[in-house]
Formats: structure tokens, C-alpha cells, sequence
């Protein structure tokens, strides 16, 4: 199926979706998930400092997909992010936040999507006896 009939009127990286079947689409977004998965890192929270004063640090709750959000806003869909900033999964990253990082010397999982960097809390790790 061809999607000719809902082409976004903004600049994306799937503006040619429009054009592309569903599985060529499908591949696309796997090739796209891939591409800023590898562009993930993760990263010492005091080398982010410099971000969060300009107010480019954008805070990803631990129950969405860092590069799932990510995809989401290098595509512009702004319906979704809209929904996500509602409900406080993808906030500026509060003055709370940066400091409880700070005070424990955090690691956090963060990308780039330009202006903004994502950044998620690592996901502790247990011990299970």
C-alpha cells in the first residue's frame, strides 16, 4: 500500500514516505532505529551539565524507548510528543533532576537530536541472590 495520500508538509527523513510501500517503511524505520541507536551513548551526567544550562536537555521517562522518542521528534510528530510532554515522560530536565545526577555521580544514557539531548536514567542493575 502506498501512502500517497498523507505526505507531511515538513522537512523529515521519511518525507518520502508517502511514496513507499508499508514493508520498504517498515525497513526504513528499522534502518533509522538502528542508525540513532548507534548514535547512543552512555554518558557521564556532569559532561551534559553544559546542555541543561542552555536548556537543551530534554529528560526521557524510564517507561518510554530513549530511541524510540528520539525517531519520534527527529520525524516531527509533534501529535505524540505533545501527548508524551502531557503526561511528563519528555520534560526539560528539572533543577531536581540535574542535581540528584550530580550529588550521585550518575551515568545516564543520552543522544543528540539537534538542538535537544535526550537523556534517561540507566536502568539500575539488582542483585538477585
Amino acid at each position: 500500500m502506498l501512502h500517497e495520500g498523507r505526505c507531511p508538509r515538513v522537512k523529515s527523513v521519511l518525507f518520502a514516505s508517502c511514496l513507499m510501500s508499508d514493508t520498504d517503511l517498515e525497513k526504513l524505520r528499522a534502518l533509522l532505529r538502528e542508525e540513532i541507536h548507534s548514535e547512543t551513548a552512555k554518558i557521564a551526567w556532569t559532561e551534559l551539565q553544559r546542555f541543561f544550562a542552555a536548556g537543551k536537555a530534554v529528560y526521557v521517562s524510564p517507561d518510554l524507548d530513549l530511541v524510540e522518542a528520539a525517531l519520534q521528534i527527529s520525524n516531527d510528530n509533534s501529535a505524540l510528543i505533545k501527548q508524551w510532554m502531557a503526561n511528563g515522560q519528555l520534560v526539560p530536565v528539572s533543577d531536581e533532576q540535574a542535581r540528584y545526577w550530580i550529588d550521585t555521580d550518575a551515568t545516564v544514557w543520552a543522544v543528540v537530536v539537534k538542538p535537544w539531548v535526550l537523556v534517561q536514567a540507566l536502568k539500575e542493575k539488582r542483585y538477585e541472590h
